[in-house]
Formats: structure tokens, sequence, C-alpha cells
């Protein structure tokens, strides 16, 4: 256990880095310095962060662009008529009308429930589990009218679902990291609670190595993945993401 320890660490130490960033969904919030903006910008760009990285960021830098690169202004003083111009909009099944709802429950967010930390950090607060907590915020954003086959776009783990982009949404909002990669801009999380941003990718890893028994990639997988990374790292399991991501992608082993 202390050599894959160390192999662990080492992965993560080398891609736990400001280059990193560049070709990662994490890019687009990183182009922003207000709170509210980088929140904003990092769950559109979470929830749009599946297929090919190119073709997500080309589809978040346009997505920007609609917003007027102000995500926070663009969300607070939006009416219906200014959101017509996001039926343009799609990436892979997310569709303009996803996205005008998205903006809408976001508002909504923002002017009733003091803005999405408030909503996740009142709901671990209640459950002290993120499994709950995504749970609570889902429920939350579909408070408001909106349209059924949007709902799919967020993830819940309570049918079993690995809840990866969220999951990856607050790994970087709650992650403290000193090397400037994910952000830690919310305090009441504690990182020792998030779970592991699990995909097919990241899973297959995890199994090579011994790491994850489980075969499905779902809510359990995450569960017993995380678990066993806690014996590596208690108070920060989640930085091994970037090691199973790294070693994946580059085939780093």
């Amino acid at each position: 256990m202390q050599y894959l320890k160390d192999f662990l660490d080492n992965k993560a130490n080398k891609y736990n880095q400001p280059d990193f960033i560049e070709l990662d969904p994490i890019s687009i919030p990183h182009k922003f310095s207000r709170k509210e903006d980088i929140e904003i910008a990092g769950f559109l760009a979470a929830t749009l962060a599946w297929g090919n990285r190119k073709s997500i960021l080309k589809s978040l830098n346009q997505l920007m662009i609609f917003m007027d690169n102000a995500p926070y202004d663009f969300v607070i003083n939006s009416i219906d008529k200014e959101l017509e111009h996001l039926n343009e909009f799609k990436y892979r099944t997310f569709n303009g009308t996803d996205c005008k709802f998205f903006i809408k429950s976001l508002q909504n967010i923002y002017k009733t429930h003091d803005g999405l930390e408030t909503v996740f950090t009142n709901g671990f607060k209640k459950s002290q589990t993120i499994k709950n907590t995504i749970v609570s915020a889902k429920n939350i954003f579909f408070s408001i009218n909106h349209p059924e086959r949007t709902t799919k776009h967020l993830s819940n783990p309570n049918i079993g679902s690995a809840a990866k982009r969220i999951n990856m949404f607050l790994r970087w909002m709650v992650r403290d990291d000193k090397n400037g990669v994910d952000f830690g801009l919310w305090k009441n999380i504690p990182s020792n609670k998030l779970m592991i941003p699990l995909d097919v990718h990241s899973g297959t890893i995890a199994r090579n190595l011994g790491l994850l028994n489980r075969k499905q990639n779902d809510w359990k997988a995450v569960e017993e993945l995380t678990n066993v990374l806690k014996e590596f790292d208690a108070h920060d399991p989640i930085k091994y993401d970037f090691a199973l991501f790294g070693v994946g992608v580059n085939k780093d082993y």
C-alpha cells in the first residue's frame, strides 16, 4: 500500500499544477476574478464537461460570449427577451431550451437563495454528506417551473448516478489548492467530505491499480473509491482525482 500511496502522491503532485488548467474545463472559471462569476462559470463548465475536451472548451467559450463574458451580471439582469439568443446554443444533448432554463434557475438561486454557495452549504449543514447535498441542490435548482427534459443535466445520486460533473464542480469550489488549480472559495464544506469525480476513464484506472472493485461506475463505486483514497490522505483525498486523470489521459504508469 505504501508503494501505491507514493505512486499516487507523485502523480497528484505532477498533474495538480497550473499548466493543467489550460486544456481543462476549469480554465473557463479561471477567466474571472469575481466570486460569483467563478461560481456561475464553473457550474456551467462542469455541467457541459463531457466528451472531447476541445469541443467542451469551444462550446463553453461560446457560451461565455453569449453571456457577454460577465456571467453573474448576465444571470442577475437578463429578462426573457434577452435570453432568446441562447436558443442558438447547443452542445451535444444540452440545447437552447436547457441553457435558458439554467440561466433562469441560477437567477432564482442568486436572487432568492443567496447564491450557489449558500444552496450547497445549507444542504451540507443539514445532511453532512455530499450525496444528500447534491440531491438538495438539485431539488432547489428545479423548484421553479422547468422543462422536464432539462432535469437530466443535473445528476441524482439517489438513483445511483456517480454525479461526476457535480462532484468535480464541488472539488473546484471547495478544495483548498495551494497550487492554484482548484479555487477553494467555499469554506464551510470540508475538503475531506468531498467525493471523487468518477467517470469511465478514472474508474478504469482505479480498477487497474486495485483501488476499486465495483464494476459499475455508480454512486456506490464513488463511495468505495473515495473511502480507499481517504486511507492515503484523510484530509485531502480528492487530490487523487488529478492522479487518476493524469495517469489515464497520458498512460503515465
